[in-house]
């Protein structure tokens, strides 16, 4: 099966029976390039039966890409069926402290990244204990502590509706990749520019057209110690 697939909107017969076939078929590149495209309200009813078979399954970019489109589509029927199927989105929102991930989930399915960026942070700090909420940032050692299933929640979220380019694991992938060498990490995921930090918020890209890792700022936590904790975390061990 070919890569290659048009840039036109999706709304006839064909293109419809095109977006399923690569929807059950195709590279994960592939179903995001076509999802990126205008599907017309034909192709709705494609990523309602996709997600629906999908549900049980962990879910991934694409799913959360199918998603984001049926969530932001003008149509009481789509709405209705998220609402009746998927009434706090695609990811589960597993946690050991009993913490609503919920307005995480609705931030990223928008992609206010900023917003959401924010609120990672003040969950986290939520998840280490009131301490850590009151100072609203976190020592490394509490960093260590942090439940692996809220993180691993956390950094599903940020993955499935950032079409796989934000995340913890991602930005774990990218430092591991680069030899565990900080300043090649922070060029790569560009929170850094020669010798100069990117300054928050302003030079920071709050869109998909940022590096790979760029999201979450977990920088945000403090220096490094609390940043390595993170990238050491169990949570990201398989």
């Amino acid at each position: 099966m070919t890569d290659s697939i048009s840039t036109s909107p999706l709304d006839s017969a064909a293109d419809t029976a095109e977006l399923r076939s690569q929807l059950r078929s195709g590279s994960e590149k592939t179903q995001l390039k076509l999802l990126q495209q205008h599907i017309a309200d034909a192709g709705w009813d494609v990523l309602m039966e996709f997600l629906l078979e999908r549900k049980s399954q962990e879910p991934t970019a694409v799913v959360g890409k199918a998603y984001q489109i049926l969530y932001g589509a003008n149509s009481q029927r789509a709405a209705e069926f998220l609402r009746s199927n998927f009434p706090t989105g695609v990811v589960p929102l597993r946690s050991t402290s009993s913490i609503d991930y919920t307005p995480l989930q609705q931030l990223l399915t928008l992609q206010e990244f900023q917003e959401a960026d924010r609120l990672t942070l003040e969950k986290l700090c939520e998840l280490a204990g009131g301490t850590a909420a009151q100072r609203k940032w976190l020592y490394f050692t509490e960093v260590e502590s942090l439940s692996a299933t809220d993180l691993q929640t956390i950094d599903t979220l940020w993955k499935v509706h950032s079409e796989g380019k934000f995340g913890f694991s991602v930005q774990r992938e990218i430092w591991l990749g680069a030899g565990k060498n900080w300043d090649k990490l922070w060029s790569l995921i560009g929170w850094k520019q020669g010798n100069n930090w990117t300054r928050y918020p302003q030079e920071f890209i709050w869109d998909l057209s940022a590096p790979r890792g760029h999201l979450p700022l977990s920088n945000q936590l403090r220096g490094v110690q609390p940043f390595a904790a993170l990238m050491s975390h169990p949570a990201w061990v398989k």
